[in-house]
């Protein structure tokens, strides 16, 4: 792994919407209720209609802004239809406040989920898994937004850029992963919300071939999915 102190800094305070495949998807299915006549339709029934698309959609997606790993972890959470459009906009709200709390980090809004990415930078320095003053800062930060929607599950997962040895990297994603879970756990989150999961430099989201890019795949991830009882509240309140 190398470190760049160089790289420019991640706009803050702002919420990055999930871009590609599925987007292209959502707009291709709004396109086709306009022209099969359906102005009729309110937003519950078009939200299933976006929803039913996107849920297709996914599974075909490879090389995401947000990685394989945390596309993976939002598929598997995905509802779709109608009560995953209400889920969708709890997400929104949600969003919206850890936006203008994690300034040093990116919220992206993706699907029924939500990511929040931290530069290797922010919580860790170089080729360390014990976190720094400055992690803990932040990650005090997200507490507040994680106790105040309690009905969610958090995947936090730990990735490196490809120097040094796969199996060094991977061991390293892992501890940087469950420091950062141990530690949010600590903050009073639940460990039945808490997933640890690290990936080495095998989820790359950048090429590792240029400085700027390394950097960029130097990285922490929590996803942010509906529980079970969100999905199951989502569901009553829609009668889907």
């Amino acid at each position: 792994m190398t470190n760049n102190s160089s790289v420019p800094k991640t706009e803050n305070k702002r919420i990055v919407l999930g871009t590609g495949i599925m987007n292209f998807m959502l707009v291709i299915s709004l396109f086709a209720v306009v022209a099969a006549g359906c102005k009729s339709m309110n937003k519950s029934q078009k939200g299933a209609v976006i929803g039913g698309a996107s849920g297709a959609a996914v599974g075909g997606v490879v090389g995401r802004a947000v990685g394989n790993t945390a596309m993976g972890a939002i598929i598997g959470a995905t509802v779709g239809g109608v009560a995953g459009a209400v889920i969708g906009r709890q997400m929104d709200k949600q969003a919206e406040e850890l936006a203008k709390e994690m300034g040093d980090a990116e919220v992206i809004r993706e699907g029924e989920a939500i990511v929040i990415r931290f530069k290797e930078t922010v919580l860790f320095a170089y080729d360390r898994s014990d976190l720094n003053e400055n992690a803990r800062i932040n990650l005090d930060k997200l507490k507040a937004a994680l106790v105040k929607y309690p009905e969610t599950n958090i995947t936090v997962i730990g990735h490196t850029d490809s120097k040094g040895t796969s199996m060094y990297n991977q061991t390293l994603s892992e501890r940087r992963a469950n420091a950062v879970v141990a530690y949010t756990h600590q903050n009073g989150i639940s460990n039945l919300r808490l997933t640890a999961i690290g990936k080495g430099e095998t989820d790359p989201i950048a090429t590792n071939n240029t400085t700027e890019g390394s950097a960029l795949n130097r990285r922490v991830e929590f996803v942010i999915t509906a529980n079970d009882k969100m999905k199951a509240d989502a569901k009553k309140d829609t009668g889907k």
